[in-house]
């Protein structure tokens, strides 16, 4: 960033020092401060990694000392014969664990989200002529009449020592429109359908499900069985307390609620179980999305209750307008959810004044009687965060926000006191960045560019502030 930019910058958001190091709490929070006070208080030292430096190939640019690799293209065959699919989205890494039980750490296995619908003109997993014979009909959720959905995930073994991808094959197919998911205590991903078609003419399936898929060794395809006690709706992402095996789920819709699955047995969430929507206390059907008026303020924590849904498969897709009605919170588009320092934190993508997004953070209580939510932050500006979707946790307690429109798009850090820093950008296209996530031994990010297709893993000094 050069000296004139560098001083427009600072001008249009009074609170971010050189290359974003930095931004201020009070302005990510909302705070009534001078723009005086606020410039006062930035210290480029504060947080992150410094500026970005430009990336002579233009792919992405990221902080001195950083590098990426790209790997497992759009459109390259895998390992099982099938296409890579296209429109790389939500990804879970996991622990490489060998047949007696030992774990290998060198190895990441990553599952990945492809969030190709019918419309979509990108490769799917059965590009090539006759692939489509290779799969075990059994196997595949929707045959789609002889033209299956594309979405799925893929999983990925990765040799973080040698950063290497090692094998990539399809893990789960004929779903549609995967977005994002979460990672489960039980070394598996859940893949969430962003969908709500029904069975007919085009398919021969309902979808708009959630679906599990293990963190296998091997390839092998997944049984594509819908988790229909969960519920049937545009769900974006989800996380599970580890503690209690409850698993909170957003939905992307501009009116949508947070949903949370309080299974029968939290080994098992086919075996059945409650979906519940989050009810502001004393004040039922809020709105949080602060479009008109400023109604909640950050770092505000709002006492919450479950309400029960039932025909939670929603032939009508109207679960957000049953719950709305019975008292339930109103959120403009939740996505990348995220389990992290004992509580929930979940994207509000087009949330606030300006349509730049918020964060929230729910805090749940471990006997399930005071549970809290509060609004982490709200940026009024797009220079500091434009439309937060896909998030993580960092192995340094830090969430990572991939964003979604901002033109282009980066990753962003934010602290758990609110500061906000530049991890990369995307220095190729606007397409987004997708599927943020970590490696177990902590050495390795990896993160979609979801157009044309990529994922790269990203290495360098990552450190504890």
């Amino acid at each position: 960033m050069n000296t004139h930019s560098r001083r427009s910058f600072l001008a249009r958001s009074a609170s971010v020092s050189f290359g974003f190091a930095g931004l201020s709490t009070s302005l990510a929070r909302g705070s009534t401060s001078s723009i005086l006070d606020m410039l006062g208080g930035i210290s480029e030292d504060l947080t992150g990694y410094g500026p970005l430096i430009a990336d002579p190939d233009g792919i992405v640019d990221l902080p001195k000392g950083f590098s990426y690799r790209i790997f497992s293209k759009t459109g390259e065959q895998m390992d099982d014969g099938f296409s890579v699919p296209g429109k790389h989205d939500g990804m879970g890494a996991f622990p490489f664990i060998n047949e007696d039980g030992t774990i290998d750490p060198d190895r990441t296995i990553v599952i990945r989200n492809h969030e190709i619908e019918d419309a979509h003109k990108t490769t799917g997993a059965f590009k090539e002529p006759g692939s489509l014979d290779l799969i075990d009909e059994s196997k595949l959720y929707d045959p789609g009449y002889g033209r299956p959905s594309r979405g799925g995930t893929t999983t990925l073994v990765y040799n973080t020592k040698l950063q290497k991808l090692e094998q990539h094959w399809l893990s789960l197919a004929g779903t549609e429109r995967n977005c994002a998911g979460g990672i489960t205590p039980r070394n598996t991903w859940i893949t969430c359908e962003e969908a709500s078609s029904v069975q007919g003419y085009r398919f021969e399936q309902d979808h708009g499900y959630a679906f599990e898929v293990p963190a296998t060794t091997s390839p092998q395809l997944a049984d594509p069985k819908p988790i229909k006690a969960m519920g049937r709706f545009m769900r974006e992402a989800c996380c599970t307390d580890p503690r209690t095996g409850i698993v909170y789920m957003t939905e992307d819709r501009h009116d949508g609620l947070i949903y949370r699955y309080v299974p029968n047995d939290a080994e098992d969430l086919h075996a059945g179980g409650q979906v519940e929507v989050l009810r502001i206390d004393h004040t039922p059907s809020l709105d949080t999305r602060n479009w008109d008026d400023f109604q909640i303020l950050p770092n505000e924590p709002m006492s919450i209750r479950w309400i029960p849904l039932d025909d939670v498969e929603s032939p009508r897709d109207d679960l957000r307008y049953r719950g709305f009605k019975a008292g339930a919170a109103r959120f403009a588009r939740g996505e990348g959810m995220w389990w992290g320092n004992d509580g929930v934190y979940f994207a509000a993508t087009t949330g606030g004044k300006g349509y730049h997004g918020q964060l929230w953070h729910i805090m749940p209580d471990p006997k399930g009687v005071h549970d809290k939510i509060e609004l982490f932050i709200e940026p009024k500006d797009p220079s500091v965060l434009e439309r937060a979707d896909n998030i993580t946790f960092s192995p340094w307690g830090d969430i990572i926000v991939c964003e979604d429109e901002n033109k282009p798009p980066n990753l962003v850090g934010v602290t758990m006191k609110g500061d906000l820093y530049r991890l990369a950008r995307n220095a190729m296209s606007n397409s987004e960045f997708a599927g943020a996530v970590f490696s177990p031994d902590g050495s390795t990010l990896f993160v979609n560019i979801q157009n044309p297709g990529w994922t790269l893993a990203i290495t360098g000094p990552w450190k504890n502030f």
